[in-house]
């Protein structure tokens, strides 16, 4: 049965300056993804891999191609409209957690829901706390957290408006070994549950545990 397709990329560049000043960062990236999908990006610094997340997180858009999230082309969508296409249907996990330090727990992962005009808030930020063995630490801010309670909290914000897509830029890169086995537990887990991902990291051993591994040099895949 075929699954829904939650992305597509079609030649895709994404350039800085004009004429003789241009600088070209991605050149042709072309890319499907569909619901339970697990697919790590790779490549050195520079490579464009920033570049190419920043993109399917709708935080830029292209100079030239097509960019479809759940079918919709983004080059259609104004500004608003862009920001609750990103807000309900992406996820982000960041290697510096990105958590409001004025927040507690709770207040972070209930935050997206609330713009987001949901009235389950308290409710569903209960259960992602609960999933992430964090009910104790609810009403706890971030500086008194551990590196892997800081992610766990992430990635419940990520998960809070159910998101189709998650985006992970080397959400391990902060952690101890054993926690980092334990994050990519997590996100494993929830990409078996249906949500489609997309892993940049420098670690062979983390892009393993993708379905496929895609190598970018020079803004281009390999």
């Amino acid at each position: 049965m075929a699954t829904q397709e939650i992305l597509r990329l079609e030649n895709i560049h994404k350039w800085v300056g004009e004429g003789d000043s241009r600088i070209d960062i991605l050149g042709g990236i072309t890319l499907t993804l569909h619901a339970g999908e697990f697919v790590a990006v790779m490549g050195a610094s520079g490579s464009g891999k920033s570049t190419l997340l920043n993109l399917i997180g709708l935080l830029d858009l292209p100079s030239a191609g097509t960019l479809k999230l759940l079918g919709q082309d983004v080059s259609q969508l104004g500004g608003n409209d862009l920001a609750r296409l990103r807000s309900r249907s992406i996820g982000f996990i960041f290697q510096t957690f990105n958590l409001l330090p004025y927040l507690s727990v709770r207040g972070n992962v209930e935050l997206p829901m609330e713009y987001a005009g949901r009235t389950d808030f308290r409710a569903r930020s209960g259960m992602l706390l609960s999933k992430m063995s964090l009910s104790h630490r609810t009403d706890a801010h971030p500086v008194t957290l551990s590196g892997g309670e800081k992610q766990r909290v992430a990635i419940a914000r990520a998960l809070s408006n159910e998101p189709a897509l998650l985006l992970a830029d080397e959400p391990t890169g902060a952690l101890d070994s054993k926690t980092g086995r334990q994050i990519m537990d997590l996100i494993s887990e929830l990409n078996r549950g249906g949500a489609a991902v997309i892993l940049v990291t420098h670690d062979e051993a983390i892009a393993k545990r993708a379905q496929r591994v895609i190598r970018m040099r020079d803004g281009r895949f390999e």
